[in-house]
């Protein structure tokens, strides 16, 4: 493979108009980094949920279907993503592009996308391995080749697990077909993090039309809570007990109806449910959810149901969602330990940062 730092100059150069990998030769953070402070001590944070795009990757799709794919500058990494960070107190992002559109490629291309994608993203941790680590995006479609780029990405280029979507252009990634990527998955110790995408597996066309973004703000919960829900009663939890799965969106709407779901293999003669535990097992034990629920309330509900280990801090940056930080910092719920953990703890020892 070519030097990473060779790599970040090809791809700073291939942007034309954007300094999105060009932090690192020369470039500097301009915010001070605010550092928090738990019962007196300094704790590291650290993000599960921090989105970029890799601008250069249009040369690989010039001339394709998926040319036009939009690359937001705003999504790039500058040195604007760690003035965010220094500004409310991020000690680390676990990056990940997950867009997901090369789901829609054939195997040459997404191959090659994923590449570019875990290269890059090498290249500027590389950069600044005091600040971020790598998930890889792989190309879920294919399940083989994501299983083979995950080994690639964590045992060549360091990154420490994979991002992926609910589904796979309408399939669910609970299908048999996708187990040699959850088998690599659990093989490799890999957390996988999981982002929606508007819920376009579940709703009809026009379904979450109007005022209010409902695509976002109703979909992607949606998306999360039918992912869980597949990954619970058809049995890949079981099939594959050493994976961890951490979802986006404090976990969409399974923990808030928990009981429901709890229920549902008993009072319902056609649930066909093949999971061995109760769904709460599965909840407290392999799945993880970040903190995106933007209230108290909504934070001590979660570490209700599944308990402080499975709650992990988390942004949506660059998004100007409102940030969770100071909700777990003051909640009056949390002991001190309990804060440290769900802002950082937790993900360092999943991440195995530090």
């Amino acid at each position: 493979m070519a030097n990473r730092r060779e790599l970040l100059k090809v791809l700073c150069g291939s942007s034309a108009g954007l300094v999105a990998l060009s932090y690192g030769f020369g470039a500097a953070a301009q915010t001070a980094r605010r550092e928090i402070m738990i019962g007196g001590r300094r704790v590291n944070t650290v993000d599960i949920h921090a989105h970029c795009v890799i601008p250069s990757v249009g040369e690989l799709t010039a001339g394709t279907e998926f040319a036009n794919i939009g690359m937001p500058a705003w999504q790039a990494l500058g040195p604007e993503r760690i003035d965010a960070m220094n500004e409310r107190g991020i000690d680390y992002q676990a990056l990940s592009v997950n867009r997901y559109w090369w789901y829609a490629a054939n195997e040459d291309l997404a191959a090659r996308v994923v590449r570019h994608h875990d290269e890059a993203l090498a290249a500027w941790v590389e950069q600044h391995p005091d600040r971020f680590v790598g998930l890889s995006s792989v190309s879920l479609a294919h399940p083989e080749l994501a299983a083979e780029q995950l080994e690639y990405a964590m045992t060549q280029l360091g990154h420490r697990g994979a991002s992926i979507a609910g589904h796979v252009l309408g399939e669910h990634v609970s299908d048999p077909r996708f187990d040699p990527f959850w088998a690599k998955a659990e093989e490799l110790e890999a957390p996988i993090f999981m982002h929606p995408n508007g819920a376009q597996n579940a709703v009809r066309e026009g379904g979450l039309s109007g005022r209010g973004d409902l695509g976002n703000i109703i979909g992607n919960p949606l998306e999360t809570t039918i992912f869980l829900s597949h990954l619970i009663y058809e049995g890949v939890l079981d099939r594959f007990p050493g994976l961890r799965v951490v979802a986006a969106h404090g976990g969409g709407y399974l923990p808030s109806y928990l009981g429901r779901s709890e229920v549902a293999c008993a009072v319902r003669n056609n649930a066909n449910c093949v999971n061995d535990k109760n769904p709460r097992d599965y909840l407290r034990e392999q799945i993880l959810v970040d903190t995106i629920v933007f209230d108290e309330e909504g934070l001590r509900h979660l570490v209700a149901e599944m308990g402080t280990s499975q709650i992990v801090y988390g942004t949506d940056l660059p998004f100007n969602w409102p940030d969770t930080l100071d909700i777990v910092l003051e909640s009056p719920s949390l002991t001190d330990a309990e804060k440290a953990a769900i802002v950082g703890g937790n993900l360092s020892r999943l991440l195995k940062i530090g």
